[in-house]
């Protein structure tokens, strides 16, 4: 039986692992409305849109996966909205899977005062104070009917003390059993018979505490897993070891998911330490300031060598969405102000990690990670060597 959102009315999630190069591996996630091929690099439309595209643009690029925002959708339109109209999907006019984010970064963002009923904060919209507590982010979730639901955590600004991280982490970890409970007996569950739910490891850049938070999250039991309160301004030597530290804990039949992601050299280290799905703003911003994804680096086609330079943006990655346009033609754009650039560098940008996630997975398919994780060090961080975990 599907429902009205495309789904089963079960819930049902499978991994399967096609291949492993050391930790990193390859497979697919099956949920049920379909198929996700792993690595995935997933776009965020944090206002259920991604910022300069439509649902057409999304459909021609083909991520299995885009991600919405569980705070800012409560406060505009709000999620009886979205519910009454059918439902994230149908709003957005996508077919596709869609994650939605619990607000849990909206909070460490907006210098909440947090409790163990929640966390209070002002509105981005006109100040008003806002309440989002476990249970009220999962219901706002079941009513925007995602595929794919986030627990609300509580995460700490780096550095920070360890004992500052541990009540942290122990709050996230409280808040994640309210939220499987909820998840599963809330009144609005409904909405999304099919919705799988992740839990999210804490913990900071301590060792010790990300695998004590992964192997307690795995004790309450979700559908996936996610690493949050990495990427968030730590050094890359910092960030690794914390993170190899939680996916040693995690199963290898679940999903893991890095939160907050998008660099070529996180992206990379993040599948190394075995991490499956990952998303970002940071190819949108880039894109919105003019700056590319290439294959040799970030290129600002503000610069004004760019002005007689009729190549495409990069001249190794011709995509069909944007292969027509040139640097100067991008250029001219973007010093006249035209939104045009905006859009024209975004497609370039999630096409080309789309192409870069799909060459890690041929590379652990075929047992040529290492040499592709080389590669990319060699071309992102020329001099710099690849951090281990352990």
């Amino acid at each position: 039986m599907v429902d009205h959102f495309g789904r089963t009315a079960k819930a049902a999630l499978t991994v399967e692992v096609e291949a492993t190069d050391g930790r990193a591996r390859a497979g697919a996630i099956h949920t049920p409305r379909g198929s996700i091929p792993t690595p995935v690099f997933m776009p965020v439309g944090t206002r259920a849109a991604v910022k300069t595209l439509d649902t057409g643009d999304l459909d021609r690029l083909g991520p299995p996966v885009v991600l919405a925002n569980t705070y800012h959708l409560m406060e505009r339109p709000g999620p009886e909205v979205i519910a009454r109209l059918g439902g994230l999907h149908r709003f957005m006019g996508w077919d596709g899977h869609i994650l939605t984010d619990s607000g849990g970064y909206q909070i460490f963002s907006l210098d909440p005062k947090v409790t163990d009923d929640g966390a209070v904060f002002r509105s981005v919209y006109d100040g008003s104070y806002v309440e989002l507590g476990p249970e009220r982010a999962v219901a706002v979730q079941h009513l925007l009917g995602a595929d794919i639901a986030m627990v609300l955590d509580v995460c700490s600004a780096l550095p920070a003390e360890t004992e500052t991280l541990r009540r942290a982490m122990e709050m996230t970890l409280r808040w994640a059993r309210r939220c499987r409970d909820h998840h599963r007996n809330g009144d609005t569950r409904q909405h999304a018979p099919g919705q799988l739910q992740f839990g999210i490891v804490q913990g900071g850049v301590d060792t010790d505490l990300r695998a004590e938070s992964a192997a307690r999250t795995v004790e309450i039991g979700f559908d996936g897993y996610a690493v949050g309160g990495l990427s968030v301004g730590e050094s890359r030597p910092a960030m690794v070891p914390a993170l190899a530290a939680a996916t040693a804990h995690l199963p290898t039949d679940r999903p893991r998911y890095f939160m907050g992601l998008g660099d070529p050299i996180g992206l990379v280290e993040a599948v190394n330490n075995g991490i499956d799905m990952f998303d970002c703003v940071l190819p949108t911003r880039l894109a919105r300031h003019g700056t590319a994804l290439t294959d040799h680096g970030r290129i600002n086609l503000k610069n004004l060598r760019f002005a007689d330079d009729d190549r495409p943006i990069d001249p190794d990655f011709a995509h069909p969405l944007t292969e027509r346009y040139s640097r100067a033609y991008v250029r001219h754009l973007l010093v006249t102000n035209e939104p045009t650039a905006g859009r024209i560098i975004t497609l370039h940008n999630l096409a080309w990690l789309a192409r870069l996630t799909g060459r890690m997975r041929d590379a652990v398919m075929t047992g040529e990670f290492a040499r592709l994780r080389r590669e990319i060090w060699s071309r992102w961080a020329p001099g710099e060597q690849p951090v281990d975990g352990f």
